[in-house]
């Protein structure tokens, strides 16, 4: 009897491993100057360690675009909001904006809505610790820690230990995550 994929983790690269090489990459390139933001739930959680590995001045914004986004109206208000916090100056700095897995490009495209609304970064480069493929917008990030190959009609989610370690999972369909940020 084969097992549903959420119960089938065998297949998925080690989150922790995808972080590592995540890092790797953006190490060399990021200046201490530079903002992150992370996009609620797990792009926030992402976004928060590599902030503290980077070593960045900014402090850490974070972002919750479920207002921006281009389907608010067929699915509605979830249950729990965050309010977005950017505790610096977006205009003219140089912004990694990171989320936990990159699927089909409208999650970026409503965060990059909702960051314009604080001002005019002088660059946004994308960082996302999955690529899953299946883009529906033009949208491609800088950084990745690796492409995920995700069976059709399975979810891919991140999450996190209460040590803060990471793990992926696959899902029949999206869960509620309570951001704890």
């Amino acid at each position: 009897m084969n097992a549903p994929p959420s119960e089938n983790p065998a297949a998925l690269p080690q989150a922790e491993a995808l972080y590592q090489e995540l890092l790797r990459q953006l190490k060399p390139r990021v200046s201490h100057a530079a903002g992150v933001v992370g996009i609620v739930t797990g792009g926030a959680w992402l976004a928060e360690r590599l902030h503290a590995a980077l070593g960045l001045r900014a402090p850490l914004g974070v972002l919750d675009v479920s207002f921006y986004r281009d389907d608010f109206g067929e699915k509605g208000m979830k249950p729990q909001i965050s309010p977005s916090q950017i505790p610096f100056e977006v205009q003219g700095r140089e912004i990694l904006l990171v989320d936990d897995v990159l699927y089909t490009g409208r999650t970026v495209r409503a965060a990059m809505n909702e960051l314009f609304d604080y001002g005019r970064p002088a660059r946004i480069d994308l960082v996302v610790l999955a690529d899953r493929g299946g883009r529906e917008l033009p949208i491609e990030p800088s950084c990745c820690g690796g492409k995920v190959d995700v069976p059709k009609g399975s979810i891919l989610m991140l999450d996190r230990d209460a040590s803060g370690a990471f793990s992926l999972r696959l899902s029949a369909k999206r869960r509620e995550r309570k951001a704890d940020l």
